[in-house]
């Protein structure tokens, strides 16, 4: 990927901007190259080395078992689904791999609210290391918040996404509270005459809801970055760098990652990190096998118990969520409720990591969908995952 970069609708790098480089067709190169657009900080590989795809063209036209409308096969309902990267990995063993003319398999890709999950599993290291207590109320944490939606919240609630706060997840608003964030997370352009915001200044002033916290889901993506925040003040470290030597580099990655930035260098770790398909698949896989990598353990298998198998059912209910009727939300991470036991992040414009523990299955997919919210809204990606996860590939 250069700056050089023109597809074949004649667009060239100069034509992609803050106002537009999330919509088609500017997303299938900006969401490779975000750092071209926004401040970002970098977590390294130890050691990189660019990796080469598996060859799945015969694979790839297998027909699927289950029909999905408009997709008889794996391919078609790849490029029906708008990837741009893909990849099944079954045994800790890549076994078929994707990737869109405008990708690669190093490309990094931003993986948008699987930035939430990622940024859990830094949070589990520092629970058990005694850092961070979830019990505690997140004024304990950061003063500043009281008086605030957070002031009378603990960190658990924020992790288990069970705060009451005043904001409306409005992706295509150009003008609420939502269009304000992402101006203080430097994602879209300022307004004329503004006064710049930071993210965490923006966070200190949202308003609580009517309800209580510890109430029903309630999705809001503010709480994630309140988590990076709470994250670098009690640690005194940068985000990235603490991700870079308690998650990357035990994790074995094999490219180097980043995450957006504001303009104080604030971490978005709701949704701006970018990583290759690779390396995301190497997280589920961590996971799947308890938190071990190289023979060592990097998150606390305790932590994955509790993630995996706990979580309010009956907050998820109230929280009206009827792709997963069955499902829960514990730690930044959506259980199925399925006797598979699968488990999964997901970001916006199709953005996916899939971890089925019954057959061994950990399922990558990275998209530059059209539809901020897309296959979010139905269960066709569900279907498909769980589809796979049974097939003979």
């Amino acid at each position: 990927m250069t700056s050089t970069f023109k597809d074949e609708n004649g667009f060239a790098r100069r034509d992609v901007t803050l106002a537009n480089w999330r919509t088609a067709p500017f997303s299938r190169w900006a969401f490779h190259n975000v750092r071209d657009l926004v401040p970002t900080a970098e977590f390294r590989s130890r050691r990189p080395e660019p990796e080469e795809a598996l060859d799945s063209r015969d694979r790839l036209d297998a027909r699927l078992e289950t029909a999905l409308e408009g997709a008889a096969t794996i391919r078609a309902y790849l490029e029906k689904a708008q990837t741009d990267g893909f990849l099944v990995m079954r045994g800790g063993r890549v076994v078929l791999e994707h990737y869109a003319a405008h990708s690669g398999v190093n490309a990094r890709h931003i993986v948008f609210s699987i930035s939430k999950s990622l940024t859990a599993l830094l949070s589990g290291i520092l629970e058990a290391e005694g850092v961070i207590d979830p019990d505690r109320p997140v004024s304990h944490y950061l003063p500043e918040a009281k008086g605030g939606a957070y002031g009378d919240c603990s960190y658990r609630d924020v992790l288990d996404m069970r705060i009451s706060l005043d904001f409306e997840e409005a992706y295509l608003d150009p003008k609420g509270a939502f269009a304000r964030y992402r101006r203080a997370m430097l994602w879209n352009p300022p307004l004329p005459d503004e006064t710049p915001e930071t993210l965490a200044g923006f966070l200190m002033t949202l308003k609580k809801g009517d309800g209580p916290h510890g109430g029903p889901f309630s999705y809001a993506s503010p709480n994630s970055d309140m988590l990076g925040t709470i994250i670098e003040r009690v640690t005194g470290a940068r985000f990235s760098d603490l991700f870079e030597a308690l998650v990357w580099h035990p994790l074995g990655a094999t490219n180097d990652g980043y995450v957006t930035v504001d303009a104080i260098g604030t971490p978005r770790t709701a949704g701006g990190m970018c990583v290759s398909a690779r390396d995301l698949a190497r997280i589920g896989e961590l996971i799947r096998t308890g938190g071990v990598a190289g023979g060592k353990q990097v998150v606390p298998e305790a932590w994955i118990v509790d993630m995996t198998q706990n979580g309010d059912r009956q907050a998820w209910q109230e929280g009206r969520n009827v792709d997963l009727p069955n499902g829960r939300y514990r730690s930044q991470w959506y259980q199925s409720g399925e006797e598979d036991g699968a488990y999964c992040a997901i970001g916006i414009h199709g953005q996916w990591l899939y971890v089925d523990p019954s057959t061994e299955t950990v399922i990558v997919k990275l998209s530059s969908q059209d539809d901020p919210l897309g296959d979010e809204t139905n269960h066709d990606m569900f279907t498909f995952f769980r589809t796979l996860c049974r097939m003979a590939l």
